[in-house]
């Protein structure tokens, strides 16, 4: 089962973000997952409205039999996400660090339409049972 959602690439849709993928993940009775993947969400949706320049972003929770990978995709081919060791003193720079210890795999993938790339996406997969912590 997939859910999908579409949103300006504004300050709020980090919370707009986390209620949609903690309704997707109760409709799909994967509450156990819920707190993981509000903080993850949030943190990537977050990346997009601060660096990426576009008006919109999406995300995707696909929910699978082991394991559901959530998705924030953009459409901004120059800006590219990377993790970044933050100074104890900064507020920021830690989200891909955190989605990374938080769920059981990440990363960044490249979206395509056909042979035209067209955006990227950050992506994470979280599985009930599996012991991660911040």
């Amino acid at each position: 089962m997939t859910y999908r959602l579409v949103a300006p690439a504004v300050p709020t849709s980090a919370r707009l973000a986390r209620e949609f993928v903690s309704a997707a993940l109760v409709a799909a009775d994967r509450r156990p997952l819920i707190e993981n993947a509000r903080v993850c969400v949030s943190d990537a949706v977050t990346n997009v409205v601060r660096h990426a320049r576009v008006p919109v972003l999406a995300v995707e929770v696909t929910v699978g039999a082991e394991h559901v990978v959530v998705a924030v995709r953009d459409d901004d081919l120059r800006r590219l996400p990377w993790p970044r060791r933050a100074r104890a003193d900064e507020e920021g720079g830690r989200g891909l660090m955190l989605v990374r210890r938080l769920s059981h795999a990440s990363g960044v993938t490249w979206v395509w339409d056909g042979l035209d790339l067209v955006g990227k996406q950050v992506w994470f997969e979280l599985r009930e049972g599996v012991a991660l912590s911040a």
